[in-house]
């Protein structure tokens, strides 16, 4: 039976997570050299742009320009804290130090490529929903060559949520029975699926962002699933679909 596959773009299909650890990594030890001395520790640092940072996508949602401004406002806010002076070419390398996450390789997760092709000739409809911004996802989805399996079915918004997922629910008309979303986010992936009312997967990670991590208190009304691997998605919705009633 054909079903609609939602799937997520970023630690889902393909790596993000890890190259964003890897600047903040960078910018820590930046932090902590130039604060050393003023009573100021690399975890002090870290916790509050993990702070800053999540604030920011509340506010603003997956914009390219609030991951760089946490580390400006960071750097801002423990140089109120210690009275330690402010430089604009400080500011400007931690700006450029943040954007510069966003200029990294695209890297697909184990059998990205496989899983879509099986799950494309089963004849199911795939369909990419991401969050983001249009330029900076679309480079990846070339890069990737994912239009061969999404085709123009390709949702790019800066907030996702429960709302943006009705949206495309109701624009595509989807059977909600039949229809899948695909995630390694609970807050962004998992709890709007299971709320709208399809079938969610969700993907676990080695290591998670804070922002992703909540509780599930919804009531699926279908399937919910946690895998681990891509390549046991195919076989897992074939197994709940031949097992559903009818």
């Amino acid at each position: 039976m054909k079903q609609i596959i939602l799937f997520d773009l970023d630690d889902t299909l393909i790596y993000c997570n890890k190259y964003f650890y890897f600047v903040i990594d960078q910018f820590t030890d930046t932090m902590t050299d130039w604060f050393r001395g003023f009573g100021v520790t690399t975890q002090e640092i870290r916790d509050m742009q993990t702070e800053i940072d999540i604030a920011g996508v509340h506010l603003t949602g997956f914009t390219s320009e609030h991951f760089p401004q946490s580390f400006v406002d960071t750097y801002r806010h423990f140089s109120n804290l210690t009275g330690r002076s402010t430089a604009v070419t400080e500011e400007d390398f931690l700006w450029k130090l943040g954007r510069s996450v966003y200029d990294h390789e695209v890297e697909p997760y184990p059998f990205m490529e496989e899983t879509l092709f099986e799950l494309a000739s089963h004849g199911h409809e795939l369909h990419l929903y991401t969050g983001g911004e249009m330029l900076i996802q679309q480079r990846k989805i070339k890069q990737m060559k994912l239009e061969r399996y999404f085709g123009p079915r390709v949702y790019v918004r800066s907030m996702k949520n429960t709302e943006a997922m009705e949206g495309i629910l109701q624009h595509g008309k989807f059977d909600r029975k039949s229809t899948w979303m695909i995630g390694n986010s609970i807050r962004t992936d998992v709890i709007p699926a299971l709320t709208t009312g399809i079938n969610a997967i969700h993907m676990q990670t080695d290591s998670e962002w804070a922002y992703n991590i909540v509780g599930i208190d919804v009531e699926p009304k279908g399937a919910f699933l946690t895998l681990k691997h891509l390549s046991d998605i195919p076989d897992s919705i074939k197994n709940y679909v031949n097992q559903r009633p009818l």
